[in-house]
C-alpha cells in the first residue's frame, strides 16, 4: 500500500472537502487522517490517504480537475516513510506539552521555534490563535504545541530556556511532562 499525502488550498466556499473525498473515492483510496481549518477566508489542509501501490499515481492525476476547475489548489506527494509518525520505538522520545499565553506580537513563533530547535525538540503539532484579552481588549496570542523530546535532553535546562524566553517575551509558558 501506497501512502499519499495531500495539501488542499483554496478560497473557503461549500464543497471543497467533498470535491477531495470524491477523487479518494473513486480511485479506492481511504482517507485514514486530515487536519483542515478555514483560515482568513481560505481552507486548508493535509490529508493522508492510503491506497493500493498501483493506484496513487492514478488518484494523484485525478486530482488535477480539481486543480483546473480553480476549486483547490491540491499538493500530491508519496510518503517515503509512511511509519514515520506512528509511535516512536520506546523510549526514542518523549511527548511533552507545551502552552503559551501572551500578549501578540511579531516573532513570538520563531523565538519559540528556535529555542526548541537548539535543545534538538521536535514539534510534532502547534496550534496558535489570536484572540481579544478579557479586560482590555488588546490581541492575546495562544500556541499550543505537542513535542518530542530526546530522553538525553535535561528537561531542567530546557524549562530554563522556555522561561528566559518567556520572561523576554512577556508571556506565560506551561511546559507540562511527566519526568
Amino acid at each position: 500500500m501506497a501512502t499519499v499525502v495531500l495539501s488542499v488550498l483554496g478560497d473557503d466556499r461549500p464543497g471543497l472537502v467533498d470535491a477531495v473525498a470524491q477523487v479518494v473515492a473513486d480511485h479506492g483510496g481511504s482517507w485514514d487522517r486530515s487536519h483542515m481549518s478555514r483560515l482568513a477566508g481560505k481552507f486548508a489542509g493535509i490529508v493522508v490517504v492510503t491506497i493500493a501501490d498501483d493506484d496513487a499515481q492514478a488518484l494523484i492525476d485525478g486530482l488535477g480537475p480539481i486543480r483546473a476547475d480553480g476549486l483547490l489548489e491540491v499538493t500530491a506527494s508519496i510518503a517515503t516513510d509512511p511509519d514515520a509518525d506512528s509511535d516512536p520505538t520506546p523510549g526514542a522520545v518523549e511527548p511533552i506539552e507545551l502552552q503559551l499565553v501572551g500578549a501578540d506580537r511579531p516573532g513570538i513563533v520563531r523565538e519559540i521555534a528556535s529555542v526548541l530547535a537548539a535543545n534538538d525538540v521536535s514539534i510534532i503539532e502547534l496550534v496558535t490563535a489570536t484572540t481579544s484579552a478579557p479586560m482590555a481588549g488588546e490581541p492575546l496570542f495562544e500556541a499550543s504545541l505537542s513535542l518530542n523530546v530526546p530522553p538525553s535532553l535535561d528537561l531542567d535546562r530546557l524549562r530554563a530556556a522556555l522561561e528566559d524566553l518567556a520572561n523576554e517575551l512577556m508571556v506565560d509558558i506551561d511546559l507540562d511532562t511527566a519526568r
